[in-house]
């Protein structure tokens, strides 16, 4: 995605002052953060030479030196990594159109019978689902559009209802989505994706201007189920090891809570496992 180094570099220099790093502000100044040369003096390299990074312009650049400018602009160990995924994309890879997702990870997630979890590829495209998934997200009465998570949570008016925290899921679902968007750049799928959600959503394009850098692996969601009511999940991301571009998502709520005990009456009310 063009201008997206250039773009993640300037959102990082504005967020640090000068005292922070032990420079003098010298009154005040015309854009928030750090200068571009001071970013240049703290990392050890050329003036000349950080900004033709920032405008893209640096191909060959060293571990070392995005090392250093991660480091002056205290860049955490997921804006680290896409610090290197965007200044040195990735050769084009050929995708399948349809992402098939094995048959031992179908086993797996019928096998969770206790549990909400699904498959997500590098676009957050829910690929496969087990029962309670179903019963939780409704994903067999929806079509391919439908089980998106950014467009559900960006362009699904419903969504503000069921996730009771809507602003901090769609931070997230954003800033997931940067971090995915940074590995797959030659993803266009990926790329119109974003470009969807730019132009149909004000929130979506003021979120992504942020350019927030952030994994989900895990945390805990709360859901306002049209039937079951209020739900409660700590949940985990884990890596599909034999396909990279797909991740498993496990929804497990506490033992004896109010949420196991809705989700187990919810699960009996969809008995039947779901083909996908």
């Amino acid at each position: 995605m063009d201008g997206d180094l250039g773009d993640f570099l300037r959102s990082r220099r504005a967020r640090i002052q000068p005292e922070e790093v032990g420079l003098p502000s010298h009154g005040r100044r015309r854009v928030p953060g750090l200068r571009r040369e001071e970013v240049a003096q703290l990392a050890g390299v050329s003036v000349d030479y950080y900004i033709r990074l920032e405008q893209g312009r640096g191909p060959s650049v060293s571990d070392a030196v995005l090392d250093a400018v991660g480091r002056v602009l205290r860049l955490d160990d997921t804006e680290h990594a896409y610090l290197h995924a965007v200044a040195r994309p990735r050769k084009p890879v050929v995708r399948p159109a349809a992402p098939r997702v094995r048959a031992g990870v179908r086993l797996l997630l019928d096998s969770m019978e206790r549990t909400p979890a699904f498959v997500l590829d590098q676009r957050m495209d829910v690929l496969a689902w087990n029962t309670l998934a179903d019963a939780v997200f409704g994903y067999s009465r929806t079509g391919p559009e439908g089980r998106s998570i950014p467009r559900h949570v960006f362009l699904d008016p419903a969504s503000h209802d069921f996730y009771p925290e809507w602003s901090a899921v769609a931070v997230q679902c954003v800033a997931h989505l940067r971090m995915l968007a940074g590995h797959h750049q030659d993803d266009r799928r990926l790329t119109a994706l974003v470009g969807e959600l730019s132009l149909k959503s004000d929130d979506f394009r003021r979120l992504w201007a942020d350019h927030p850098v952030r994994e989900c692996a895990y945390g805990v969601k709360r859901i306002q189920h049209p039937v079951a009511g209020l739900l409660t999940f700590p949940y985990e991301t884990l890596a599909v090891s034999a396909d990279p571009d797909q991740s498993l998502l496990v929804y497990t709520p506490q033992a004896g809570s109010e949420t196991e005990e809705r989700l187990r009456l919810l699960g009996s009310w969809r008995a039947t496992p779901v083909q996908t």
